[in-house]
């Protein structure tokens, strides 16, 4: 079996290749700096004690090392372990709602009818808003004497008078409700950006045919957006892994430890207990534990995307 001959480049094609990577070699440079730098760095931290009360410079870890004692100590780290519960439980119940609620609405604003540009605009406002900004204006309105108990006492016609975010479990499902208000219009323009990019054609074939509109959905549209379905999934499940804005406004991970996130609980680690290199660890482990979980998504999709195309 022969071997395959390089193709020859001409002096132009040199020229170019040299040209292109003395243009990119600034732009690397700096991903190289920005990206792997504060990665090996905080590997590096993660694999000591050592901490800003050291009184010594991160560069001098190596006198406290201590390997890979700090992601053993994440293994028996209850508060670890609950906040990652609660996270976890956010996502598991967030983003499958804000999925159903996007998919509804991007059918119908699939179709046509009057004022679709207006209410299009006003469905987008909410993704729009600063977390921070949508945080403190669910924490408003879910003040005992706030707009919810007002709304909810002129439909029961009794007082009510309801301490939503001093209760565990209703502080939960506050967070959980702000949280859908402001990111299901993401998932809306996802979905709808793969809805339209349905063949045309095939719909109207299956309407001549006799399909409903339901066997058209089900036959045609759904298995054309499994790709951007789990797209739309993998995004908003990571984003909504790192809640921290919305959540830390409206409770601040309260009542107790009733809403503190991974998010809030690295907060205290690393701004109260100020344990440094063990942030580091955790951080770390999440990473990793989120590319795996991206890896499976691309995986899912990859396959998606080859059945609809076959």
């Amino acid at each position: 079996m022969t071997k395959k001959k390089k193709p020859v480049l001409t002096t132009l094609e040199r020229e170019g290749k040299t040209l292109g990577l003395y243009m990119t070699l600034p732009a690397q440079l700096l991903l190289l700096f920005i990206v792997a730098f504060p990665l090996c760095m905080q590997l590096y931290v993660s694999l000591s004690w050592w901490g800003p009360l050291d009184g010594v410079k991160w560069y001098y870890a190596y006198e406290s090392l201590n390997w890979f004692g700090n992601y053993g100590e994440i293994f028996s780290d209850a508060k670890f372990w609950g906040s990652l519960g609660r996270t976890f439980l956010i996502v598991a119940v967030v983003v499958p709602v804000e999925f159903l609620l996007g998919l509804g609405l991007a059918m119908l604003f699939a179709d046509k009818f009057p004022g679709k540009r207006v209410f299009y605009s006003i469905m987008l406002m909410p993704m729009m808003i600063v977390p921070a900004v949508a945080g403190y204006m669910f924490f408003m309105l879910f003040q005992s004497s706030g707009p919810i108990n007002d709304i909810l006492s002129a439909i029961s016609g009794t007082k009510v008078d309801t301490v939503w975010l001093a209760d565990p479990d209703l502080a939960m499902i506050s967070v959980m409700i702000a949280d859908i208000w402001q990111w299901t219009p993401l998932m809306f323009l996802i979905l709808l950006a793969g809805m339209v990019g349905v063949p045309e054609d095939q719909i109207k074939a299956a309407t001549l045919l006799g399909a409903n509109a339901w066997h058209r959905f089900w036959r045609i549209v759904l298995p054309r957006m499994k790709t951007v379905m789990i797209i739309a999934l993998v995004i908003r499940s990571v984003e909504c892994f790192k809640i921290f804005d919305i959540l830390y406004v409206m409770t601040g991970g309260g009542p107790g430890v009733a809403t503190k996130s991974i998010s809030v609980y690295i907060l205290d680690l690393t701004f109260k207990d100020l344990e440094w290199s063990y942030v580091a660890a955790i951080g770390l482990f999440i990473l990793v534990a989120l590319s795996l979980i991206a890896v499976v998504g691309i995986y899912y999709m990859q396959a998606a995307q080859k059945k609809a195309e076959a």
